[in-house]
């Protein structure tokens, strides 16, 4: 799509961008700056993606309080800016750098880019993040004593792959107090002894 001179457009992004009522102003800039690095334009989840050769490389969102610049492996990036967010704890790989107005993103073109490039320089060299292990996630304790006292539960809960464990160790700690801790272990015990995940 594109020679790598010329900037294509895709159809699909102007017609979100259409649509965009609260961040269309930053979310132009900020895409007319991916496609200055040469990415292909894409709509995946619903936002304008940028990708190289199939790979995702950054995302332009937007929430209530701003939008943002996604960058799939942001945890390999050196920022040495330290505008670098990650959205939440849970995440690993993915970094955000955050706009609540139009002259921010104007200000930070020359910066932007240079992000940009750096992670299309990590995606070419087939660089991947390190994730934790499964047995490297909290168990609550709640879930732990669960565990100790139903040995079929442990089995279970064993045989299940790595991302669904850590998809139910995720579900179970997020929860602030432990009467929602126990609640949520309870409604997920069958489907954790059916050998299911959480969203199975």
């Amino acid at each position: 799509m594109g020679s790598g001179v010329e900037i294509e457009t895709n159809p699909v992004v102007d017609a979100f961008l259409k649509r965009e009522e609260t961040w269309r102003d930053e979310m132009a800039l900020l895409r007319k700056i991916a496609l200055s690095c040469n990415l292909r334009e894409e709509l995946k989840w619903g936002q304008p993606c940028y990708t190289l050769e199939g790979k995702n490389v950054v995302l332009i969102h937007g929430f209530k309080e701003y939008c943002a610049f996604l960058f799939f492996k942001g945890a390999l990036l050196k920022d040495p800016d330290g505008i670098l967010v990650v959205q939440t704890g849970n995440v690993q790989a993915a970094r955000q750098i955050r706009f609540t107005e139009a002259s921010g993103v104007a200000k930070m073109q020359a910066v932007l880019k240079t992000y940009i490039l750096e992670a299309i320089e990590v995606e070419k060299a087939g660089t991947k993040v390190e994730f934790k292990k499964t047995d490297e996630f909290p168990v609550p304790d709640e879930f732990r004593r669960r565990l100790e006292r139903t040995p079929a539960l442990k089995q279970a809960f064993e045989a299940l792959t790595p991302g669904r464990q850590r998809g139910y160790l995720l579900h179970f700690s997020s929860a602030k107090q432990a009467a929602t801790r126990e609640s949520r272990i309870e409604k997920c015990l069958p489907r954790i002894l059916a050998g299911m995940g959480l969203v199975d």
